[in-house]
Protein backbone atom coordinates (compact mmCIF):
# COMPACT_ATOMS: atom_id res chain seq x y z
CA UNK A 1 0.00 0.00 0.00
CA UNK A 2 2.82 2.38 0.91
CA UNK A 3 4.51 1.77 -2.47
CA UNK A 4 1.26 2.70 -4.26
CA UNK A 5 0.49 5.80 -2.22
CA UNK A 6 4.00 7.28 -2.12
CA UNK A 7 4.20 8.21 -5.85
CA UNK A 8 0.70 9.71 -5.70
CA UNK A 9 1.69 11.80 -2.70
CA UNK A 10 4.89 12.77 -4.53
CA UNK A 11 2.91 13.99 -7.54
CA UNK A 12 0.48 15.94 -5.36
CA UNK A 13 3.46 17.52 -3.63
CA UNK A 14 4.89 18.50 -7.03
CA UNK A 15 1.61 20.21 -7.99
CA UNK A 16 1.48 22.03 -4.66
CA UNK A 17 5.09 23.15 -5.17
CA UNK A 18 4.36 24.52 -8.66
CA UNK A 19 1.31 26.48 -7.57
CA UNK A 20 2.89 27.76 -4.36
CA UNK A 21 5.83 28.90 -6.46
CA UNK A 22 3.37 30.72 -8.73
CA UNK A 23 1.81 32.47 -5.73
CA UNK A 24 5.27 33.65 -4.62
CA UNK A 25 5.97 34.78 -8.20
CA UNK A 26 2.84 36.93 -8.13
CA UNK A 27 4.20 38.68 -5.04
CA UNK A 28 7.51 39.08 -6.90
CA UNK A 29 5.90 40.99 -9.80
CA UNK A 30 5.81 44.39 -8.00
CA UNK A 31 9.50 43.96 -7.08
CA UNK A 32 11.13 42.46 -10.18
CA UNK A 33 8.44 43.09 -12.80
CA UNK A 34 6.52 40.37 -14.63
CA UNK A 35 9.14 39.76 -17.32
CA UNK A 36 11.87 40.00 -14.68
CA UNK A 37 10.18 37.36 -12.52
CA UNK A 38 9.79 35.04 -15.51
CA UNK A 39 13.45 35.52 -16.46
CA UNK A 40 14.66 34.82 -12.92
CA UNK A 41 12.51 31.70 -12.65
CA UNK A 42 13.74 30.22 -15.92
CA UNK A 43 17.39 31.14 -15.32
CA UNK A 44 17.44 29.55 -11.86
CA UNK A 45 15.63 26.43 -13.10
CA UNK A 46 17.97 26.15 -16.10
CA UNK A 47 21.09 26.40 -13.94
CA UNK A 48 19.76 23.83 -11.45
CA UNK A 49 18.63 21.29 -14.06
CA UNK A 50 21.71 21.70 -16.26
CA UNK A 51 23.99 21.27 -13.24
CA UNK A 52 22.26 17.97 -12.46
CA UNK A 53 21.78 16.47 -15.93
CA UNK A 54 24.66 18.08 -17.91
CA UNK A 55 22.95 18.22 -21.33
CA UNK A 56 26.10 19.57 -23.00
CA UNK A 57 27.58 16.06 -22.75
CA UNK A 58 24.90 14.69 -25.09
CA UNK A 59 25.06 14.67 -28.88
CA UNK A 60 21.95 15.99 -30.68
CA UNK A 61 21.08 15.21 -34.30
CA UNK A 62 20.13 18.11 -36.59
CA UNK A 63 16.46 17.11 -36.32
CA UNK A 64 16.66 16.92 -32.53
CA UNK A 65 18.29 20.36 -32.39
CA UNK A 66 15.40 21.86 -34.34
CA UNK A 67 12.79 20.19 -32.12
CA UNK A 68 14.76 21.20 -29.03
CA UNK A 69 14.73 24.86 -30.07
CA UNK A 70 10.94 24.92 -30.57
CA UNK A 71 10.46 22.89 -27.37
CA UNK A 72 12.48 25.39 -25.35
CA UNK A 73 10.94 28.41 -27.08
CA UNK A 74 7.43 27.10 -26.37
CA UNK A 75 8.35 26.56 -22.71
CA UNK A 76 9.76 30.07 -22.36
CA UNK A 77 6.88 31.85 -24.09
CA UNK A 78 4.37 29.73 -22.16
CA UNK A 79 5.88 30.88 -18.88
CA UNK A 80 6.15 34.52 -19.97
CA UNK A 81 2.55 34.77 -21.23
CA UNK A 82 1.26 32.90 -18.15
CA UNK A 83 3.00 35.33 -15.80
CA UNK A 84 1.59 38.32 -17.69
CA UNK A 85 -1.86 36.70 -17.36
CA UNK A 86 -1.27 35.98 -13.68
CA UNK A 87 -0.61 39.68 -13.09
CA UNK A 88 -4.18 40.43 -14.22
CA UNK A 89 -6.40 37.47 -13.18
CA UNK A 90 -6.57 35.03 -10.22
CA UNK A 91 -4.15 32.08 -10.13
CA UNK A 92 -6.82 29.36 -10.26
CA UNK A 93 -8.53 30.89 -13.28
CA UNK A 94 -5.23 31.46 -15.10
CA UNK A 95 -4.26 27.81 -14.62
CA UNK A 96 -7.70 26.57 -15.71
CA UNK A 97 -7.54 28.63 -18.91
CA UNK A 98 -3.95 27.56 -19.57
CA UNK A 99 -5.01 23.92 -19.13
CA UNK A 100 -7.01 24.16 -22.36
CA UNK A 101 -3.70 23.70 -24.22
CA UNK A 102 -2.87 20.14 -23.10
CA UNK A 103 -6.57 19.30 -23.12
CA UNK A 104 -6.79 20.35 -26.78
CA UNK A 105 -3.81 18.12 -27.61
CA UNK A 106 -5.48 15.16 -25.89
CA UNK A 107 -8.89 15.75 -27.48
CA UNK A 108 -7.56 16.39 -30.99
CA UNK A 109 -5.46 13.24 -30.71
CA UNK A 110 -8.55 11.15 -29.96
CA UNK A 111 -10.92 9.41 -32.32
CA UNK A 112 -13.87 8.64 -30.02
CA UNK A 113 -17.15 10.53 -29.91
CA UNK A 114 -16.56 11.09 -26.20
CA UNK A 115 -13.62 13.32 -27.09
CA UNK A 116 -16.12 15.78 -28.59
CA UNK A 117 -18.00 15.78 -25.27
CA UNK A 118 -14.85 16.69 -23.35
CA UNK A 119 -14.12 19.49 -25.82
CA UNK A 120 -17.64 20.89 -25.36
CA UNK A 121 -17.34 20.67 -21.56
CA UNK A 122 -14.01 22.52 -21.64
CA UNK A 123 -15.58 25.09 -23.97
CA UNK A 124 -18.38 25.66 -21.46
CA UNK A 125 -15.78 26.23 -18.76
CA UNK A 126 -13.96 28.80 -20.90
CA UNK A 127 -17.24 30.51 -21.82
CA UNK A 128 -18.15 30.87 -18.14
CA UNK A 129 -14.81 32.61 -17.52
CA UNK A 130 -15.08 35.08 -20.40
CA UNK A 131 -15.28 38.76 -19.31
CA UNK A 132 -18.91 39.43 -20.25
CA UNK A 133 -21.02 42.45 -19.36
CA UNK A 134 -23.17 41.87 -16.31
CA UNK A 135 -20.92 39.13 -14.95
CA UNK A 136 -20.74 38.91 -11.16
CA UNK A 137 -16.96 39.41 -11.27
CA UNK A 138 -15.64 40.63 -14.60
CA UNK A 139 -12.17 39.33 -15.45
CA UNK A 140 -9.56 41.38 -17.25
CA UNK A 141 -9.95 40.55 -20.99
CA UNK A 142 -6.21 40.80 -21.65
CA UNK A 143 -5.50 38.46 -18.74
CA UNK A 144 -7.93 35.87 -20.11
CA UNK A 145 -6.41 36.18 -23.58
CA UNK A 146 -2.85 35.80 -22.28
CA UNK A 147 -3.79 32.71 -20.25
CA UNK A 148 -5.22 31.14 -23.42
CA UNK A 149 -2.02 32.11 -25.28
CA UNK A 150 -0.07 30.34 -22.54
CA UNK A 151 -2.27 27.30 -23.17
CA UNK A 152 -1.41 27.44 -26.88
CA UNK A 153 2.32 27.46 -26.08
CA UNK A 154 1.76 24.61 -23.60
CA UNK A 155 0.17 22.60 -26.42
CA UNK A 156 3.17 23.30 -28.67
CA UNK A 157 5.49 22.39 -25.80
CA UNK A 158 3.77 18.98 -25.55
CA UNK A 159 3.88 18.38 -29.30
CA UNK A 160 7.57 19.21 -29.64
CA UNK A 161 8.32 17.45 -26.36
CA UNK A 162 6.87 14.20 -27.70
CA UNK A 163 8.90 14.51 -30.89
CA UNK A 164 12.03 15.28 -28.92
CA UNK A 165 11.36 12.47 -26.44
CA UNK A 166 11.76 9.86 -29.16
CA UNK A 167 15.29 11.15 -29.85
CA UNK A 168 16.64 12.39 -26.50
CA UNK A 169 16.28 11.20 -22.90
CA UNK A 170 13.68 13.14 -20.91
CA UNK A 171 15.98 14.76 -18.31
CA UNK A 172 18.43 15.85 -21.01
CA UNK A 173 15.64 17.35 -23.13
CA UNK A 174 14.11 19.11 -20.12
CA UNK A 175 17.36 20.68 -18.92
CA UNK A 176 18.46 21.78 -22.40
CA UNK A 177 14.94 23.04 -23.15
CA UNK A 178 14.91 25.05 -19.92
CA UNK A 179 18.20 26.68 -20.91
CA UNK A 180 16.77 27.67 -24.30
CA UNK A 181 13.62 28.97 -22.58
CA UNK A 182 15.75 31.18 -20.33
CA UNK A 183 17.67 32.54 -23.33
CA UNK A 184 14.42 33.27 -25.22
CA UNK A 185 12.82 35.13 -22.30
CA UNK A 186 15.95 36.92 -20.99
CA UNK A 187 15.75 39.82 -23.50
CA UNK A 188 12.22 40.61 -22.27
CA UNK A 189 13.45 40.73 -18.68
CA UNK A 190 16.51 42.80 -19.52
CA UNK A 191 14.60 45.33 -21.64
CA UNK A 192 11.60 45.73 -19.34
CA UNK A 193 12.95 45.04 -15.85
CA UNK A 194 16.78 44.99 -15.85
CA UNK A 195 17.24 47.24 -12.81
CA UNK A 196 14.45 45.57 -10.80
CA UNK A 197 15.81 42.05 -11.40
CA UNK A 198 19.16 42.66 -9.74
CA UNK A 199 17.97 44.23 -6.48
CA UNK A 200 18.70 42.29 -3.28
CA UNK A 201 15.04 41.67 -2.49
CA UNK A 202 14.19 40.19 -5.91
CA UNK A 203 17.07 37.72 -6.23
CA UNK A 204 16.23 35.46 -3.23
CA UNK A 205 12.56 35.34 -4.24
CA UNK A 206 13.55 34.62 -7.85
CA UNK A 207 15.73 31.72 -6.72
CA UNK A 208 12.87 30.40 -4.57
CA UNK A 209 10.40 30.61 -7.47
CA UNK A 210 12.82 28.94 -9.88
CA UNK A 211 13.38 26.02 -7.52
CA UNK A 212 9.80 25.54 -6.32
CA UNK A 213 8.08 26.21 -9.67
CA UNK A 214 10.40 24.22 -11.93
CA UNK A 215 13.43 22.32 -10.63
CA UNK A 216 11.92 20.63 -7.55
CA UNK A 217 8.49 19.72 -9.04
CA UNK A 218 10.10 18.39 -12.22
CA UNK A 219 12.27 16.03 -10.15
CA UNK A 220 9.24 14.93 -8.11
CA UNK A 221 7.15 14.34 -11.25
CA UNK A 222 9.89 12.22 -12.83
CA UNK A 223 10.07 10.12 -9.68
CA UNK A 224 6.28 9.64 -9.59
CA UNK A 225 5.95 8.85 -13.30
CA UNK A 226 8.31 5.90 -12.92
CA UNK A 227 5.99 4.29 -10.36
CA UNK A 228 2.43 4.98 -11.54
CA UNK A 229 0.57 4.35 -14.84
CA UNK A 230 0.58 7.27 -17.29
CA UNK A 231 -3.24 7.43 -17.16
CA UNK A 232 -3.18 7.84 -13.36
CA UNK A 233 -0.51 10.51 -13.80
CA UNK A 234 -2.69 12.41 -16.30
CA UNK A 235 -5.80 12.20 -14.12
CA UNK A 236 -3.97 13.50 -11.06
CA UNK A 237 -2.35 16.30 -13.07
CA UNK A 238 -5.80 17.43 -14.19
CA UNK A 239 -6.45 18.45 -10.57
CA UNK A 240 -3.91 21.26 -10.93
CA UNK A 241 -6.51 24.04 -11.49
CA UNK A 242 -8.11 23.04 -8.18
CA UNK A 243 -4.72 23.17 -6.43
CA UNK A 244 -4.10 26.59 -7.96
CA UNK A 245 -7.50 27.89 -6.84
CA UNK A 246 -7.00 26.75 -3.24
CA UNK A 247 -3.44 28.11 -3.06
CA UNK A 248 -4.60 31.38 -4.64
CA UNK A 249 -7.29 31.63 -1.96
CA UNK A 250 -4.99 30.77 0.97
CA UNK A 251 -1.81 32.65 0.01
CA UNK A 252 -3.11 35.45 -2.25
CA UNK A 253 -6.61 36.01 -0.86
CA UNK A 254 -8.15 35.38 -4.31
CA UNK A 255 -11.72 34.29 -3.66
CA UNK A 256 -13.69 33.01 -6.66
CA UNK A 257 -17.38 33.23 -7.46
CA UNK A 258 -19.60 30.14 -7.70
CA UNK A 259 -19.66 30.51 -11.50
CA UNK A 260 -15.87 30.63 -11.63
CA UNK A 261 -15.60 27.50 -9.48
CA UNK A 262 -18.09 25.79 -11.80
CA UNK A 263 -16.00 26.78 -14.81
CA UNK A 264 -12.85 25.35 -13.22
CA UNK A 265 -14.68 22.11 -12.39
CA UNK A 266 -15.79 21.85 -16.05
CA UNK A 267 -12.16 22.07 -17.19
CA UNK A 268 -11.02 19.52 -14.58
CA UNK A 269 -13.76 17.02 -15.50
CA UNK A 270 -13.03 17.46 -19.21
CA UNK A 271 -9.35 16.83 -18.60
CA UNK A 272 -10.01 13.74 -16.49
CA UNK A 273 -12.55 12.44 -18.99
CA UNK A 274 -10.07 12.84 -21.81
CA UNK A 275 -7.49 10.89 -19.78
CA UNK A 276 -9.93 8.01 -19.23
CA UNK A 277 -11.21 7.87 -22.82
CA UNK A 278 -9.35 5.10 -24.67
CA UNK A 279 -7.65 6.16 -27.88
CA UNK A 280 -8.14 4.08 -31.04
CA UNK A 281 -4.91 3.50 -32.93
CA UNK A 282 -4.98 4.78 -36.49
CA UNK A 283 -5.19 2.13 -39.19
CA UNK A 284 -1.95 1.36 -40.95
CA UNK A 285 -1.28 3.88 -43.70
CA UNK A 286 -3.48 6.60 -42.19
CA UNK A 287 -1.99 9.75 -40.77
CA UNK A 288 -3.26 12.42 -38.42
CA UNK A 289 -3.44 15.89 -39.89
Amino acid sequence: MRDKLLPIFTLLLAMASIQYGASVAKNLFPIAGVAGASTLRLMVAAVALCAIFKPWKSVFSSGAKKDLFFYGASLGLMNLSFYFALAKIPLGIAVALEFTGPLAVAVLGGTRKLDFLWAVLAGIGIFLLLPMEGAETKLDPLGVFLALVAGLFWALYIVFGKRLGSQVKGPIAASAGMAIAAIIVAPWGLVLNASEMINLEALPMGIFVGLFSSAIPYSLEMSALKRIPSQTFSVLMSLEPAFASVIGLVFLGESLTNIQWLAIICVIVASQGSSFTPKIPLAKGKQKI
